[in-house]
């Protein structure tokens, strides 16, 4: 009873009086109050959702959201005070060192007695201060567990309100929600398919879909880098600053959250080797290392945009790199200088940026010895390395574990027992793995030429820009072992009680598609060629090369994704056809016939940059691709597929595209998508290569089981269940042209 009443209160103070707008976004509520244990909210909400009551469940839902972030904003400014207290350094007293006013060193065991009552001073201060901001019982009672704290990650209170305002007509906080819930889940697809019905809707507009979420350093970073790419050098700078700054900030109250309560990293202990080995000094050394892993980790999980699974890798240094450059342009030679110094600080050998530096100088005309790199970036470094040094120590002399996250660690920080073993982690992460990049050309009619492949239309003759087709790419045997093995592929799906499905775009065609990961899965089973699975390989990394050879020469282009597609025309369903196979569209951003815009954002896939189309067969009615206007409405161009023809082009607005109608026959294409992002790189073909390099002398029972694993075919990464799951219905896969 005494809960229920407590419920209706909360309500009662939340709820906006009537006619009352809804505030923009999800502002916080209730300013000024103590925050409500947020675990409790949110399952309160939930509740209130699971019931209808639409109202309830967003107040709570929202309340839910502003206590967790009131909770991590306490703690982060309750440890910066308590850190700034008198005789909280104690660093000179702890190693044993004469300190500032040169008095002797240490007696024997004085340094226990200095650290255990400095812990108690900062328990203190930590208890006081979480009470003032938090309330009564201050972080003890907001205690939130690890189970919470992923869902507040994954950002699923947003799911649950976009439907809740949905309910409530507020279609505008709807859009909203939804692309905050997206932009961190690109992988989910009712959420995918319900922002492509906001997008229809009459009265949402581009402005609706904003990341209510968004971390200022992410917004900073990217509105710089826009700038800079339209050559506005002078009004990117504050934003490029500003980016740098935010994420200084939050690694600050990431690190903040690593001294969090000790039950937030037990589950981590085990993965981690630091749990718990005995007396008093183990427990704290083995709670200290845990810290300090927690905040070597926070400069990955500042560089991961939400919903990616890697970090930009050298994110600081790349920001730096981009500041000094900036400067420069305009003529800030100091601040440049300032920068590309803490560049240095991070590679002392950098060649670049010692050549920069010494262009700075030569352009000042004056030696400038006060110049020295940014105070904070030079606080950073000397803090991190401390902790690295601990960390390697911990390593060596106690077992533990720990994985660095920076590329710019000096090897003299690494014990040279450690060396090796670390050499061979770094070359497992994940981002590294891609194919071997080939040495750069210095014209991309020497791959051409290499390849016997020629160029039948360039740009110019295509009316548009950044695009081409080649032909030769592929002799008439390599178009037989492909089309081979989409149709091994199909009729093995066929077995396993999947016969392929009409295509999402058009009731008039049957859809066939098959990974490079699919393709090896099937050929080590048997199902298919092994042959063809490794040409599919081969050629996918063949259309790459000259890819990136003819548009990208200077810039590195990674597979993103590689897609194996036919579509066959349905039998007596071809009568007076009005469609197309596939409408048009662009494949980095959402079109707008309308205005003749393109929203580079979810759910399209932002991150291609190149897009590639290898067709193996022409004999068909139909089926022709076309570009357009931005209008979707004017043709500019158009194409006949034939065997080893490659129509490559860039992945924007400036190329909408589409397939006319397949009328009769079967069309299959090598699709595939390019990116300059590494962390995009299509990890599914490593993993096809291997499977398809192992050893064939398996045991019988590994010949017989299929993997358990399916690829879907986007996002990268992403799988599916097997082609058939338990209850015997085929898995909805999505259709890629």
């Amino acid at each position: 009873m005494l809960r229920l009443l407590h419920l209706l209160l909360l309500l009662l103070l939340l709820l906006p009086p009537p006619g009352t707008p809804e505030p923009p976004g999800l502002a916080a509520l209730s300013p000024g109050a103590h925050p409500q244990p947020p675990d409790l909210l949110y399952a309160d909400g939930l509740r209130a959702y699971a019931a209808g009551a639409w109202a309830s469940a967003v107040a709570l839902l929202r309340e839910a959201l502003r206590s967790q972030a009131e909770l991590g904003r306490v703690r982060r400014d309750c440890r910066a005070r308590c850190t700034a207290e008198p005789g909280a350094d104690l660093s000179a007293a702890l190693l044993d060192v004469p300190g500032p006013d040169s008095r002797p060193r240490l007696a024997p065991g004085a340094w226990e007695r200095l650290l255990l009552r400095a812990a108690l001073r900062r328990a203190e201060c930590l208890s006081h201060c979480a009470a003032r901001g938090l309330g009564p019982g201050g972080a003890a009672r907001l205690r939130v567990g690890r189970a919470l704290r992923d869902a507040f990650r994954r950002r699923e209170p947003y799911n649950y309100l976009q439907r809740a305002y949905y309910q409530l007509k507020k279609l505008d906080l709807a859009a909203a929600a939804a692309h905050t819930f997206f932009v961190a889940n690109p992988k989910h697809l009712q959420m995918r398919e319900d922002m492509a019905k906001y997008r229809r809707m009459s009265g949402i507009g581009p402005q609706n879909f904003r990341d209510l979420e968004t971390p200022p350093h992410w917004a900073a970073y990217d509105s710089g880098l826009e700038l800079l790419g339209h050559q506005e050098a002078g009004l990117a700078l504050p934003r490029l600053e500003e980016a740098l700054q935010e994420s200084l900030a939050q690694m600050e109250s990431c690190r903040a959250g690593c001294e969090g309560p000790e039950e937030q990293q037990r589950e981590e202990e085990e993965e981690e080797g630091t749990g718990n080995q005995g007396g008093l000094y183990e427990a704290i050394a083995g709670h200290w290392i845990r810290v300090l892993q927690c905040r070597q980790h926070c400069v990955g999980d500042t560089a991961t945009r939400p919903g990616r699974s890697f970090p930009v890798p050298d994110f600081l240094p790349s920001q730096l790199r981009r500041l000094h450059e900036a400067h420069a342009q305009v003529g800030n030679l100091s601040q440049a200088i300032e920068n590309v110094l803490s560049v240095l600080l991070f590679y002392p050998e950098e060649k670049a940026a010692k050549e920069a530096l010494n262009q700075y100088q030569a352009q000042l005309g004056e030696p400038r010895p006060d110049l020295g790199p940014r105070e904070d970036i030079r606080q950073y470094v000397l803090r991190s390395l401390g902790e690295k040094r601990q960390l390697y120590y911990a390593m060596e002399h106690l077992g533990t574990s720990f994985k660095d996250p920076d590329l710019w660690t000096p090897a003299a920080f690494i014990p040279e027992t450690l060396r090796e073993k670390l050499r061979e982690d770094q070359e497992q992460r994940p981002w590294d793995h891609e194919p071997p990049q080939p040495k750069p050309l210095t014209d991309w009619k020497d791959v051409l030429l290499l390849e016997g492949v020629t160029l039948t239309q360039d740009a110019r003759q295509l009316n548009g820009s950044e695009r081409a087709v080649l032909d030769g790419l592929l002799t008439p045997a390599e178009c037989g072992v492909l089309l081979q093995l989409a149709k091994d592929a199909a009729e093995a799906g066929a077995r396993s009680g999947y016969r392929g499905r009409r295509s999402p775009h058009t009731p008039h065609e049957r859809f066939d598609g098959l990974t490079v990961l699919k393709a090896a899965q099937l050929a080590r089973a048997g199902a298919v060629g092994t042959q063809g699975a490794k040409l599919l390989l081969e050629v996918s990394e063949r259309v790459r090369t000259l890819t990136q050879a003819y548009f990208s020469p200077e810039r590195p282009l990674h597979l993103s994704f590689t897609h194996l597609v036919c579509r066959s025309a349905i039998e007596g369903e071809q009568e007076q056809r009005m469609d197309l196979s596939h409408p048009v569209h662009a494949d980095n951003c959402v079109l707008d016939p309308d205005t003749g815009e393109c929203w580079r954002e979810p759910p399209a896939y932002t991150y291609r940059d190149y897009s590639g189309l290898l067709y193996l067969n022409d004999d068909f009615q139909g089926g022709d691709l076309f570009f357009t206007e931005p209008n979707a409405l004017t043709v500019r161009a158009q194409v006949r597929p034939r065997c080893g023809r490659l129509v490559a082009f860039s992945s924007g607005g400036e190329n909408p595209h589409g397939v006319w109608a397949v009328t009769r026959g079967r069309r299959c294409a090598l699709a595939l998508w390019h990116t300059w992002a590494p962390e995009h790189r299509e990890q599914e073909w490593t993993e096809a290569k291997e499977l398809l390099q192992e050893p064939e002398e398996k045991d019988e029972e590994e010949e017989k089981e299929m993997p358990r694993r399916d690829s879907s075919p986007e996002p990268p990464s992403h799988r599916l269940q097997r082609v058939q799951d338990k209850s015997g219905k085929p898995p909805r896969v999505r259709e890629e042209l």
